[in-house]
């Protein structure tokens, strides 16, 4: 999986986003304010309505995951997946000398 490297610094995003928010009666509506703030900065309006859609979520004025969460999730998941593993690999070592161990008996 490829990573995008960001163009624009948390600070330029942030400050993006206040535009968009922090002026609601300059634009007819909230697309137009982030069409015009988008071609100020030089994004897509898509990508800065992402940003502001990610804003709210983490302000908990939009319901949806914050950032927080979602690393954490990812996180937990990771874990989870090599715990899973580490108990395979235990299961299968117990099979293993358990089997070895009959074989090592004596046959009466």
């Amino acid at each position: 999986m490829s990573k995008t490297t960001n163009k624009f610094s948390p600070e330029v995003r942030e400050r993006a986003v206040r535009m968009v928010l922090g002026n609601p009666g300059q634009h007819e509506s909230r697309w137009q304010a982030i069409v015009s703030v988008a071609a100020k900065i030089g994004c897509s309006a898509n990508t800065l309505n992402e940003w502001v859609k990610k804003a709210e979520v983490g302000g908990g004025r939009r319901a949806g995951v914050t950032i927080e969460m979602a690393e954490r999730l990812k996180a937990l998941e990771r874990e989870n997946r090599e715990l899973r593993q580490a108990n395979e690999i235990l299961r299968k070592a117990s099979a293993y000398f358990a089997q070895a161990e009959l074989d090592r008996r004596p046959k009466s």
